[in-house]
């Protein structure tokens, strides 16, 4: 079985042009090998007058050929559905599926590959009618014709079902579902329409739930086809009739359960849009729990069987009553509570008129003012005994803080401090004297007068600075002498100096 190849060959080993009236070739604009068709055939000439010379003709290679065959079926031939049996069918160890379509005519290779291969909802076998959505291409290395499988499914409820999913979109998309159109039901219907099949199990089963639940209710049956090819029509009728009598609370349209096929009246576009356009609350139950018809989607609230929607639209009679019985007791309780309420404000009212009145607020006042003259009076006694309790307190502590009082214990210390002080003086004084006496015996022992009167004298030059040394006097130079009893001038005669001994 032939591989298909994805990716196409390069296109730079060779070019296809198309031939134009005016004998020049054109190139496709992206640069691939492209082939136009002329408009009108042109037969093939016996004879060539003007043959070209071999450097002059346009050769292909059979990659060039292959690609440009690939480029034009993958242009022309846009994604399309094919229908057709299913032979020599093989799936290989790489999860790609390899088969030929055919019928009676013709036949096709085809592929599939396992990323698309991994969403097939069913096993596909030789002999089985399939509905498959491909593209047309061309395997290159061999030249093959064949088609890339992108999904496949059954035939016949493969089309049915892709059918009602493109209905189902389109009116969704025109907002056809949407909760915001949808009426709701009456609490308690007076009249109902049931459009379905006159000899079927679903209008007993109805009838008999309202039986049941609420026998009150008022049933007008419209009986009309539910299967068939005549059927939508016949439910547009009925539909239609009972919209325009206008006299009931809500619309049943229901049948019970079978195929796809059997159900298939119910998926009519024009019914759907005249149970959207409808004024009174349509109520779709259709097959069974697991069924789904597009007019379950549009109408207004959808039941999974004819039974159930029974009980969906009437209550039940005895919770009816037994909601009605309580309601009442709560009434008559309410009833009670608010003539409690209005009793209590009546009395609330009468207190405040007569508290209210001239009589009453005239002894509430004096009532008041002998209040506030009997607390001004209590307030004033206790404010004075307050008062004298201070004062006596007050007394009691300048009694105890009086000068006279407190003038003893401080004559005493003051006393006591003198004689310290009297004695710390006499000894400091004695000390200081003692210390005076050794500082003057001191100072007189470096006192140079008492050199000075042991005989020494103290010689000044002519600067009156004292000489230590004979060194630098000379004969004639004038000095002062001083003594223990004055000074003199004198003049120096001669000068001998001490000999080291």
């Amino acid at each position: 079985m032939p591989q298909v190849q994805r990716d196409v060959a390069p296109r730079s080993s060779g070019l296809l042009h198309g031939c134009r009236d005016d004998g020049q070739h054109d190139q496709a604009h992206d640069g691939k090998a492209s082939l136009r068709y002329l408009e009108r055939p042109v037969p093939y000439p016996t004879m060539i007058p003007n043959e070209p010379t071999l450097s002059q003709r346009q050769v292909l290679s059979p990659t060039a050929l292959v690609a440009a065959a690939r480029d034009l079926l993958e242009r022309g031939l846009p994604l399309l559905w094919l229908e057709a049996e299913v032979s020599n069918f093989m799936r290989a160890k790489s999860g790609h599926l390899y088969f030929t379509l055919k019928d009676t005519g013709a036949q096709v290779r085809c592929a599939m590959f396992r990323q698309r291969a991994m969403h097939l909802r069913f096993s596909p076998a030789d002999g089985q009618q399939v509905l498959v959505r491909a593209r047309v291409t061309l395997y290159e290395p061999r030249g093959e014709f064949q088609l890339q499988i992108e999904h496949m499914e059954e035939a016949g409820l493969g089309v049915l079902q892709r059918q009602f999913d493109e209905l189902r979109l389109k009116l969704e998309n025109e907002g056809l579902f949407a909760a915001d159109h949808k009426q709701s039901l009456p609490l308690l219907p007076r009249r109902l329409a049931v459009i379905t099949s006159a000899t079927g199990a679903a209008i007993r089963d109805v009838l008999a739930v309202l039986r049941r639940r609420f026998p009150l209710v008022e049933v007008d049956l419209f009986p009309s086809l539910v299967q068939g090819n005549e059927a939508p029509a016949g439910l547009r009728r009925t539909l239609a009739a009972a919209e325009r009598a206008a006299c009931y609370d809500v619309i049943l349209l229901t049948r019970g359960g079978g195929s796809i096929e059997d159900l298939w009246a119910f998926n009519d576009e024009a019914l759907a849009r005249m149970i959207h356009d409808c004024r009174t609350p349509v109520v779709s139950a259709v097959g069974h729990e697991v069924d789904f018809t597009i007019a379950d989607f549009v109408a207004d609230l959808r039941a999974a069987t004819p039974s159930a929607a029974a009980e969906l639209i009437v209550p039940e009679a005895r919770q009816l009553e037994r909601r009605l019985a309580e309601a009442a007791r709560a009434i008559e309780v309410s009833h009670s509570r608010l003539m409690d309420r209005h009793a209590q404000r009546l009395d609330s009212a009468h207190a405040r008129l007569r508290a209210w009145h001239p009589l009453s607020r005239l002894a509430q006042m004096a009532e008041r003012l002998r209040n506030l003259r009997t607390r001004l009076n209590a307030a004033v006694t206790i404010r004075l005994t307050a008062r004298r309790s201070d004062l006596r307190l007050g007394a009691t502590r300048l009694q105890h803080q009086h000068p006279r009082l407190r003038l003893l214990p401080l004559r005493g210390q003051h006393e006591r401090a003198r004689d310290r002080m009297h004695a710390s003086m006499a000894l400091t004084l004695q000390r200081r004297a003692e210390r005076l006496r050794t500082l003057a015996r001191t100072l007189n022992a470096l006192n140079p007068m008492a050199t000075l009167e042991r005989g020494y004298a103290i010689v000044f030059d002519a600067e009156g600075a004292v000489l230590r040394s004979s060194h630098g006097l000379s004969a004639g130079a004038q000095i002062r002498v001083r003594l223990a009893d004055g000074e003199f001038s004198a003049r120096l005669l001669d000068r001998n100096r001490l000999s080291d001994n």
